[in-house]
């Protein structure tokens, strides 16, 4: 996304001139941490919007579900040794058979009913995107910054310079909320589909986190009373 490539190569820059010469010669206000798709992800209008979608596409979500577990019934019976794997050979041998003809339909109606369900999510991003610029500079000048680095390109820094908070809060007074209905003929450009694969992957990483902490609570002995 070239708003997030300008603030990574920005930091990049920001990060060599550092290691050239001492901090204090270069720098006479704050150094800042930011990350952007973090920030974004976030945003009250984000969690709000997907809830929306979730409700919204809640058909289209059922049906995906479905023909995922229709293709998990076919790979099962595709599945000759049961390892719970195709190997090439099964591979070779499920070819042309209807289970792999089936499979395709599958995807391509699993892949179109996707579609519909990230185009509003990539439309909803796309709305935070466009004031992240001016929630940035807002922090900025409030906090006295004259460098914005990404986390990636921080070797280390004490936790007062991650500003990210501050920067989903400048967002949420910006753009409480957003609209999840793409106008007619609406084309997402590649930088909002950045931001938007970018979200997913944190959104994705954090249900894990969440899910691997609930089965290490379950799994841990309950105390029992007397």
């Amino acid at each position: 996304m070239k708003l997030i490539s300008k603030t990574l190569a920005a930091a990049g820059l920001s990060a060599a001139a550092l290691a050239a010469t001492p901090a204090a010669a270069q720098v006479s206000g704050n150094i800042g941490i930011v990350s952007a798709p973090a920030a974004i992800a976030a945003t009250t209008a984000r969690a709000t919007a997907y809830q929306q979608i979730s409700t919204t596409y809640a058909s289209q979500i059922q049906q995906i579900q479905q023909k995922q577990q229709q293709a998990q019934t076919l790979l099962q019976q595709l599945d000759t040794n049961k390892d719970g794997q195709l190997d090439e050979a099964e591979q070779q041998a499920a070819q042309n058979t209807p289970q792999a003809t089936q499979l395709q339909t599958l995807d391509r109606e699993s892949a179109q009913l996707s579609a519909q369900i990230d185009s509003a999510r990539v439309y909803a991003v796309e709305q935070i995107l466009l004031q992240y610029n001016a929630a940035l500079q807002t922090v900025v000048q409030q906090n006295n910054v004259q460098i914005v680095l990404a986390p990636d390109a921080v070797a280390y820094s004490v936790p007062a310079a991650n500003m990210t908070e501050k920067v989903v809060a400048a967002l949420n007074a910006r753009v409480p909320s957003v609209q999840i209905t793409p106008p007619q003929n609406w084309q997402p450009s590649q930088q909002s589909i950045g931001a938007f694969q970018q979200v997913q992957q944190i959104l994705m990483v954090a249900a894990a986190r969440q899910q691997a902490a609930a089965q290490q609570q379950q799994q841990q002995p309950q105390p029992t009373g007397r």
